[in-house]
């Protein structure tokens, strides 16, 4: 089971939207502790999850979306009403195209509820790594709160690279602090591996990964499908009894304009112990 910023975070949603879908009654959480009020989410409540989210993208209300959920609305009937928005959505102006996106990894997510899982999770040892990173906060773990953040930073870090005496020795990698509070901002890292001492770099900030063990996938296409990627990973972990700790990250093994080409690795560092 996961906390309530966990779930949150395997959802992209704000721990104040679960709190809202919770007192309407949309998604109420699995278990919820007697002596301190924690809430408690299982890895199956992210379909109903997809679903909500979908629905609210789609234009409804929430009173709707409830009164649709209570119809038990299938996922093809999602599909056929997501696929309208999506012409839609894809009339609007550049700043629409990210919450196109992310209406297409929640359809992904709901095509592939029943069906057997085409990517290969494997558990790896990760090494300390020590990076120059840049940092930034975002309100969420919501695609659209991170990307228009995360995209610059990247940028930025490549440019401040030029100027530094910084050695690359490993692909970008992106990676997420979890808050110490489920209503803190989400702490993003923009990060490069690099070999030898760094003694100008030019306003970056030199930090070491800590070694974990992460249970791994390998995305292909573009960002869009992170979403269904760490879902897939929140299972795995869940259904053995692991619980998610570390900076979940993404290893970005090839990347060029076309975003469809790109080749992504995702972790999920866990620790074996229970919850």
């Amino acid at each position: 089971m996961f906390t309530v910023g966990e779930f949150a975070r395997h959802g992209r949603v704000s721990v104040r939207m679960l709190r809202h879908y919770d007192a309407l009654g949309l998604l109420r959480p699995a278990e919820v502790n007697p002596h301190t009020g924690y809430r408690y989410y299982t890895a199956g409540q992210l379909a109903a999850l997809n679903r909500i989210v979908a629905l609210k993208e789609l234009g409804f209300g929430l009173g709707e979306v409830a009164a649709l959920l209570d119809e038990q609305i299938t996922p093809d009937q999602v599909r056929g009403m997501l696929t309208l928005r999506r012409a839609e959505l894809a009339e609007r102006v550049a700043a629409d195209r990210l919450r196109l996106a992310e209406v297409e990894a929640r359809l992904r997510t709901l095509e592939s509820e029943h069906a057997m899982p085409d990517t290969e999770i494997i558990v790896k040892d990760i090494p300390a790594t020590r990076v120059v990173r840049l940092t930034a906060t975002v309100e969420s773990f919501s695609p659209d709160a991170i990307s228009p953040v995360l995209r610059p930073l990247c940028a930025e870090l490549g440019q401040r690279l030029e100027g530094s005496d910084a050695t690359p020795s490993g692909p970008l990698i992106c990676y997420y602090e979890k808050p110490a509070a489920d209503d803190d901002p989400v702490v993003v890292h923009a990060a490069l591996p690099v070999s030898g001492t760094v003694a100008a770099p030019n306003g970056l900030e030199v930090a070491e990964l800590p070694a974990a063990r992460a249970a791994t996938l390998v995305h292909h296409g573009p960002a869009s499908g992170f979403l269904a990627g760490y879902q897939e990973l929140a299972r795995w972990t869940d259904d053995h009894g692991f619980r998610a700790d570390g900076f979940p990250c993404e290893v970005y093994l090839h990347t060029s304009a076309d975003e469809s080409e790109w080749v992504v690795e995702l972790r999920e560092p866990f620790v074996e112990q229970p919850r």
